[in-house]
């Protein structure tokens, strides 16, 4: 995406594309690889296991390696999803646990895409790469290499961007430009000014002290933005109607 002066922007982590944030100038960060993704990912140990590794963010357990299982597809899945059901998802990371609302309805490719992904385990075991700190206040996660380059193979066009605004706890989509989605999202953590560039499909509905969390950690260098100073990986994510 190009640079937009009175904001930070999103955008793909490929050499010519990059989100971009905005401090006192804006600075460019990559939120997708077919598009921008966030994500977050836990786990637990029961009865007598050992003290958790703390890192960046209180609380969080060691992650331990990203193993995801690298599958790939030529074209998007076709719509499997029913429109009009109330569709949720339950990410779990070594932080805790994030559930969200999907809206099929306003945003039906993108959702019938999500569940496509979650079903098939391509989000299991992936790791958020990135975390913004200033101006766009947003978790990216869903990139099974980890460097904001990756995706399922596949893009699907953009939807329900009529509008659109990014408060606190909106789910939406990463992307590389217009109609360029893939598997990367992002969790929206504060209020971000975002252009109405990507597809928003759902919303926080509990999990939003884990997110806080998370951000509250920072970035491994301590930048307004860069990998998260945790290791945040998504352990699951499931979905259900």
């Amino acid at each position: 995406m190009n640079s937009v002066p009175q904001h930070q922007q999103l955008d793909d982590d490929r050499p010519s594309r990059r989100i971009h944030l905005r401090r006192t100038m804006i600075r460019r960060i990559g939120l997708v690889a077919a598009g921008l993704s966030l994500a977050l990912f836990g786990t637990g140990q029961a009865l007598a296991a050992p003290t958790p590794v703390h890192t960046g963010a209180p609380g969080c357990m060691n992650a331990g390696p990203a193993k995801p299982n690298g599958k790939q597809w030529p074209a998007a899945p076709g719509m499997t999803i029913n429109q009009k059901a109330s569709y949720t998802a339950s990410l779990e990371t070594n932080c805790g646990t994030i559930t969200a609302k999907l809206d099929a309805a306003k945003a039906p490719r993108t959702v019938n895409s999500f569940v496509f992904l979650a079903g098939q385990q391509f989000f299991d075991h992936t790791r958020c790469h990135r975390l913004t700190t200033e101006g766009i206040f947003v978790l990216q996660c869903g990139d099974p290499t980890g460097t904001g380059r990756g995706g399922p193979g596949y893009k699907f066009p953009d939807e329900n961007l009529a509008g659109a605004t990014y408060p606190a706890g909106t789910l939406a989509m990463a992307n590389a430009g217009p109609n360029t989605n893939g598997s990367q999202f992002f969790l929206v953590y504060k209020n971000s000014q975002l252009p109405p560039n990507y597809t928003p499909f759902g919303h926080i509905t509990g999990g939003t002290d884990v997110l806080q969390n998370i951000a509250s950690g920072g970035t491994r260098d301590g930048s307004g933005d860069g990998a998260p100073a945790t290791d945040i990986i998504l352990q699951s994510v499931t979905t259900h109607s």
